[in-house]
């Protein structure tokens, strides 16, 4: 029979002197990258992957909206309907809005990548300015809206249309509220390892809202605002 082990003659055995390499002491991951089989993943790769999850729960109850904005957009119940009530110009600079802040925020990560300080911020700052203008002029649509006897309560279709659209703007919100902490993290602490995870997770965040409002404005503005 041939020295050499073929596929079919069972497992070969472990190298013991890699074994000892791998598994000596205390610890033998202690080295890992979390490349591969050599131990836990790194903080970076968990809190991503961790924060990921949170992106796709979020997804999954704007897809309920969602589906529950088609079942009642036909809904008016004598009431105003889209095509009457949506101010399509407006709509059209608070696209143009986030989706620039989107563009900024994209450029403040790559200054933060590079550790520049004044760049990072003021591109954190435009992005925030840019939310501001977005969330203002939504606000500004719900203002008119419901002096035009036209609130949540006045048709199945115009209580899923806040809720979809205010679910959004809320989510806004909130994001406006942590990119103002993190400039401030910023400012005090510098780019610590955790501070530079957290920027991380705000843009991949408001990446998300810019999807969902893509989303969003082609199904209830430009579809919706059509009947």
């Amino acid at each position: 029979m041939s020295a050499t082990a073929t596929p079919f003659e069972g497992p070969v055995p472990a190298d013991p002197h890699r074994l000892g390499r791998a598994g000596h002491g205390h610890g033998g991951g202690a080295n890992a990258t979390g490349r591969g089989g050599g131990g836990p993943a790194s903080k970076k790769i968990i809190v991503a992957f961790g924060f990921w999850i949170f992106l796709l729960s979020d997804i999954i109850m704007f897809s309920a909206i969602f589906a529950t904005y088609a079942v009642l957009q036909g809904e008016f119940a004598g009431g105003p309907t889209g095509r009457q009530l949506f101010d399509q110009d407006n709509v059209a600079i608070e696209t143009v809005s986030l989706l620039l802040s989107s563009f900024v925020c994209g450029l403040a990560m790559i200054a933060a990548a590079r550790r520049n300080v004044l760049w990072t911020q003021i591109g954190l700052l435009v992005t925030g300015l840019l939310g501001a203008v977005f969330l203002a002029l939504e606000a500004h649509e719900f203002a008119d809206m419901i002096a035009q006897d036209a609130g949540p309560g006045r048709s199945a279709f115009l209580s899923s249309f806040f809720a979809l659209v205010g679910c959004h703007g809320l989510h806004v919100t909130c994001g406006l509220l942590w990119l103002g902490t993190m400039m401030a993290q910023i400012q005090a602490l510098g780019f610590r390892a955790n501070i530079l995870r957290r920027l991380m997770c705000f843009s991949l965040f408001w990446h998300a809202l810019d999807i969902i409002w893509v989303a969003l404005f082609t199904i209830v503005y430009l579809m919706g605002g059509g009947q």
